[in-house]
């Protein structure tokens, strides 16, 4: 079974202190060109028929940007990335690409998103709604939110798919979080769903769960800074089985900094020539700065890197040093020999190679670098000499924008 993917509520919180005196007054706050990313990380489990299939860690990149604001209320497009680190890829520290949304939406003061219903992302919406009053510490509210999920791949399911809640709110006041006073608020909500039949291979004939979130405020920011999560969503299935999905979720907020890619991309081909590094060319692209290492060699038909390589990604480390807060993305990329799954394979698991050694010399953490496959998808030359075959065969470092 596929996983869920908790974790893409953060984007949407935001507060604004009116009267420490008597209260405080939620309400979401963004401006036109505002950017920021989210990062969250999920540990999950999941059971079949009671039994445990899996564990998985689900890294989540969120990168969004507010395109317009008007009489308080924001639009926002953003992109969501899935990335997951599981049993089947034993053995490797890096995250593996899944998959990447995008999603337009408006969101008004007290946190109602209006959103089209062909949308995937984010998945919890409506949460959290604040009432059109200063708060104080220990008051509670209620308000209406549903989930939003993926089942095409678990259950067939292709349309978007809704389960609602209502929440629970509680204002906290002040509580710690990496060793930081933040002023923080509770989320809780409970479902018990029983929804119409829908076309699918399968389909959900009940559906129960809950979430027990709390949420950490930033006064400087003027936004949320992260939130903690328990949750548990148990799926009574139309063929009599039932899955669950159970873990924890967390996320922070980052600022996103403007790159120059110009300069970036000059800077790191001063560096190239001074480090005596062959076979790699800088290009910019959407996502950033991409390094390719061309004809990056392995042992043949396998995934081990070979001494000379590791030199030279010891080369390569020293120049991803100067971008600390950048993220990473690695892609694998094999000529065009064999077949297609054993192409995607072998290039998956060199991608995580180069991210495994990477990590190892402690250039970034796990959770900065995500890996993926193309296999032979992505040529830059003809896959009929030995010459272009080099090219083909390569691993392309992309600094991320954001």
């Amino acid at each position: 079974m596929a996983a869920i993917h908790k974790g893409w509520m953060l984007c949407f919180l935001g507060w604004a202190l009116v009267s420490p005196s008597y209260g405080e007054e939620f309400f979401f706050k963004h401006g036109a060109g505002d950017k920021y990313r989210i990062l969250s990380t999920v540990h999950e489990y999941v059971y079949v028929d009671r039994q445990l299939s899996h564990r998985s860690e689900i890294l989540n990149r969120i990168a969004v940007t507010v395109l317009e604001e008007q009489n308080g209320n924001a639009r926002h497009q953003g992109v969501f990335q899935t990335a997951e680190r599981s049993e089947e890829l034993a053995g490797s520290q890096s995250f593996q690409w899944a998959r990447e949304y995008e999603s337009v939406f408006n969101r008004d003061r007290q946190g109602h998103i209006t959103i089209d219903k062909r949308y995937y992302m984010p998945v919890v919406r409506n949460v959290p709604v604040f009432p059109q009053r200063e708060l104080k510490i220990g008051e509670t509210w209620t308000a209406e939110g549903h989930e939003m999920h993926d089942f095409r791949d678990t259950f067939g399911i292709q349309d978007p798919y809704r389960i609602p809640f209502t929440a629970n709110y509680a204002y906290l006041g002040p509580r710690i979080w990496r060793n930081k006073e933040y002023p923080a608020v509770s989320v809780s909500y409970r479902i018990f769903y029983e929804p119409p039949a829908v076309s699918g291979k399968l389909w959900p004939l009940r559906i129960m769960g809950a979430s027990d979130q709390v949420l950490y405020w930033d006064f400087v920011l003027g936004q949320s800074r992260a939130y903690e999560e328990n949750f548990r969503l148990v799926i009574e299935l139309s063929n009599g089985m039932t899955v669950e999905y159970r873990g924890t979720a967390e996320a922070e907020i980052l600022a996103s900094e403007i790159m120059d890619k110009g300069q970036v991309a000059d800077e790191i081909k001063g560096d190239l020539d001074r480090l005596g590094i062959e076979d790699t060319s800088v290009r910019i692209d959407d996502a950033g700065v991409t390094l390719s290492l061309e004809n990056i060699q392995f042992d043949a038909d396998s995934a081990a890197l070979l001494p000379t390589e590791k030199a030279k990604l010891d080369k390569i480390g020293e120049i991803l040093r100067r971008y600390p807060n950048r993220d990473i993305l690695i892609g694998g990329h094999t000529a065009l020999a064999g077949t297609a799954a054993g192409r995607m394979r072998l290039s998956q698991q060199r991608a995580a190679a180069v991210a495994d050694y990477l990590i190892g010399n402690k250039v970034r953490t796990a959770e900065r670098i995500v890996t993926r496959g193309f296999g032979a998808e992505r040529p830059l030359a003809e896959n009929a000499t030995e010459a272009g075959k080099r090219i083909n065969r390569r691993v392309e470092i992309t600094i991320l924008e954001n």
